[in-house]
């Protein structure tokens, strides 16, 4: 009777296709200096966005400048992590497109985490790098009492704060098997619900605290921990308490996914070639 592979086994493919993107990447080192540049530049101007913002008015949804370096870094830092990890996921219709994706049914692997191992950009690192730097001078500039419980919610916050946007992003392409070209209709719900996320959802009207409160759960990765952090209460749709409940969006966000990737899956006939 054969053995069953031990978990270092089952991941050893993954591991050395990873490897192998990484030094392609790094083989090109002007290239790859450009890359990086480009994406610390994208980091930059995002943030630059929200200071002027915020430079400019005394409160915003309850929030001054320091909340929002606050605000700002934990939706990027969590948001930039999961684009690094899964964000690739967004060229599966080129895939389709051009027949690629046949290949990958071919393989004795789960078709989801090859997608998510087919490539990984370094150039990414920038980015987290812009927004752990920010995350860093908010939680420096806030006065935040640090007990247990803020040290567990901060924690907490982050990892659920991953686990939403890569599920946005799964299900952006669950979705795509079914669009082929709607990556400007999916990309409103990744990409858009990462702007939406760094800003105060407070001042957003009743449908937006809806979409982005619960059904897109994007205030559970900022605008929520934010507040509760800094002991701030919140508004009537959106208390601070909530802020506990972000494993409960996460989990949301990818029964969401997981069912929008089976259906799509299900869906796919082959590329013709």
């Amino acid at each position: 009777m054969a053995e069953t592979p031990s978990r270092p086994a089952r991941l050893a493919p993954y591991r050395a296709v990873l490897a192998s993107r990484l030094r392609a990447q790094r083989s090109y080192p002007l290239s790859f200096a450009t890359d990086l540049f480009s994406a610390f530049l994208i980091g930059l101007v995002e943030f630059a966005e929200m200071w002027v913002i915020f430079h400019n008015v005394p409160q915003l949804g309850g929030l001054e400048l320091n909340s929002m370096l606050l605000l700002f870094g934990m939706s990027n830092t969590s948001f930039a992590m999961a684009d690094m990890l899964v964000g690739h996921a967004d060229t599966l219709p080129a895939y389709i497109r051009m027949g690629k994706l046949d290949a990958f049914y071919l393989r004795p692997q789960p078709l989801l985490l090859q997608l998510m191992t087919s490539d990984i950009a370094l150039r990414r690192v920038a980015r987290i790098a812009v927004a752990g730097t920010v995350l860093g001078f908010g939680l420096a500039r806030n006065d935040i009492h640090w007990s247990a419980a803020h040290i567990a919610l901060f924690a907490i916050t982050l990892g659920s704060g991953v686990a939403i946007f890569a599920g946005l992003f799964v299900t952006a392409a669950g979705v795509q098997f079914f669009l082929i070209d709607g990556a400007e209709l999916t990309n409103a719900f990744t990409y858009g619900g990462s702007y939406a996320s760094m800003q105060p959802a407070s001042v957003f009207p009743t449908p937006m605290k809806l979409i982005f409160g619960f059904l897109i759960p994007v205030a559970f990765t900022s605008y929520l921990p934010a507040i509760a952090l800094l002991d701030l209460p919140g508004s009537g749709l959106l208390p601070s308490w909530l802020a506990w409940a972000s494993p409960l969006a996460a989990l949301w966000v990818w029964a969401l996914a997981l069912y929008c990737w089976r259906l799509g899956t299900r869906h796919y006939q082959g590329g013709g070639g």
